[in-house]
C-alpha cells in the first residue's frame, strides 16, 4: 500500500539541523503516526512521503519555507516584567505561555535588561533547513472517525500543533 492522502502513516525518523545536531527522533519510542494529507505534519515532510510504502527509507532536506517558516522579527515582543504574574520565575531561555490573535502560544525569553524581557514567539525551528532520516513502519487507511477528526486515534498519538 502506497502513502497517499487519506493514509495512516507510521514512521520512524531522525531530524538533524543543518550542523549535523540532532534535533529530535523516534528512537527508542513509538513510531510517529500521522494522517497524510491533514498537515499533521510539516508540509515538506508530508510531500516527500507520498507514493512512499513501508520498508523504504528515505533522507529529506525541508526548507523553511516548507518547515516552520523564516524567523520574523514581528514576532519579537518587548514586555515588562511588571506584566508576568511572577517575574521571578522569568530568565533567559524561560519558556512562557503565551495568548495570541492566533491562539496560545510558546515563547522564549531571548534576554531581560531594565526590567523589560524580550519574548520570540518564533518556532525554535523557523529559518532552519531540517534534514530528516525517515523509515517508513506502517501504511494504513484511516479509519471514518481518523478522517473525520483530521488526525490519529490509538496509542502512541501525541497532538502536536
Amino acid at each position: 500500500m502506497k502513502i497517499a492522502n487519506g493514509k495512516v502513516v507510521s514512521i520512524h525518523y531522525k531530524l538533524q539541523s543543518d550542523t549535523g545536531e540532532t534535533l529530535d527522533s523516534s528512537e527508542g519510542r513509538e513510531p510517529l503516526a500521522y494522517l497524510q494529507g491533514h498537515g499533521n505534519i510539516i508540509s515538506g515532510l508530508e510531500n516527500a512521503l507520498v507514493d512512499k510504502g513501508v520498508g523504504d527509507k528515505l533522507k529529506v532536506s525541508v526548507k523553511p519555507e516548507e518547515g516552520y517558516g523564516e524567523r520574523s522579527d514581528e514576532l519579537v515582543h518587548s514586555v515588562p516584567l511588571s506584566e508576568f504574574e511572577d517575574a521571578s520565575q522569568i530568565q533567559v531561555g524561560t519558556r512562557i505561555r503565551v495568548e495570541t490573535n492566533h491562539g496560545e502560544h510558546i515563547a522564549v525569553v531571548t534576554s531581560i535588561e531594565d526590567d523589560v524581557a524580550k519574548i520570540d514567539l518564533n518556532h525554535p525551528l523557523a529559518g532552519e533547513t531540517l534534514h530528516f532520516d525517515v523509515e517508513i513502519m506502517e501504511v494504513r487507511d484511516a479509519t471514518e472517525e481518523e478522517l473525520s477528526h483530521g488526525h490519529v486515534h490509538g496509542p502512541g498519538w501525541h497532538h502536536h500543533h
